[in-house]
């Protein structure tokens, strides 16, 4: 399934690229798919090109635009470093919060649920938008490192999942230990036997038994919530 370059105007007048894939034949839906640090990469388009193939309209906005115009760097050297000057310095939390919020309400006006799913630092865009949206029906938050530190209080106004790999090196197991004894009712979350990033063929963690299951998982969710 091949998507396109769009473009959706955000708060502050920027002319936000998104990467959009209409779904093969029925429409079940909506989904906002955010990115990791790296940008909407080749592994992010692919990734929304799989959803579409499982039925969903997606859109994946290029949050990281105004710091690094099409931003799509790669995985280590350079490129890591610029990554993560980007998401721990320049970035405006607050502001990306604004953009995917505003993604959502397109995605709304479009008909039928609407879901976000998110990696990485996408995943912890994903939690947050599940506790601060209303036109969200589920969520699915992969190792957002913000999930248990900076987010752990509030409970999600959807039905939202979180995946976490218990050797995570960069996302400690202790703290996403203590937000599940917090019993959200709207959350549940699970732990593979993987590390960081166990989603992406692209990263040395890759592990493919995990990221199925994790797939699995999420889809079932959004097909029990109407799509």
């Amino acid at each position: 399934m091949q998507g396109e370059w769009i473009s959706l105007t955000m708060s502050d007048g920027h002319a936000m690229p998104c990467y959009h894939v209409m779904p093969a034949g029925e429409r079940r839906g909506g989904l906002i798919l955010v990115q990791e640090i790296f940008g909407v990469t080749e592994h992010i388009r692919e990734m929304c090109e799989e959803f579409a193939a499982d039925g969903y309209e997606v859109l994946s906005p290029q949050l990281f635009d105004r710091q690094e115009p099409g931003c799509n760097l790669g995985y280590s050297g350079a490129d890591w470093e610029r990554a993560v000057q980007i998401a721990r310095g320049e970035h405006d939390w607050d502001q990306g919060i604004d953009d995917t919020g505003r993604c959502i309400a397109w995605m709304k006006d479009r008909g039928g649920p609407v879901f976000i799913a998110g990696y990485c630092f996408g995943g912890s865009v994903a939690w947050r938008m599940s506790q601060l949206s209303d036109d969200l029906d589920a969520a699915s938050c992969y190792y957002g490192g913000y999930i248990a530190t900076r987010f752990a209080d509030q409970a999600p106004k959807c039905a939202t999942i979180t995946h976490f790999g218990r050797y995570d090196s960069m996302v400690p197991i202790e703290p996403v230990e203590k937000l599940i004894e917090k019993q959200h009712p709207t959350a549940q979350h699970f732990i593979y036997e993987a590390g960081h990033g166990f989603n992406s063929d692209r990263r040395k963690d890759y592990h493919p038994e995990s990221a199925e299951l994790a797939k699995e998982r999420t889809l079932m969710l959004f097909r029990a919530l109407g799509g």
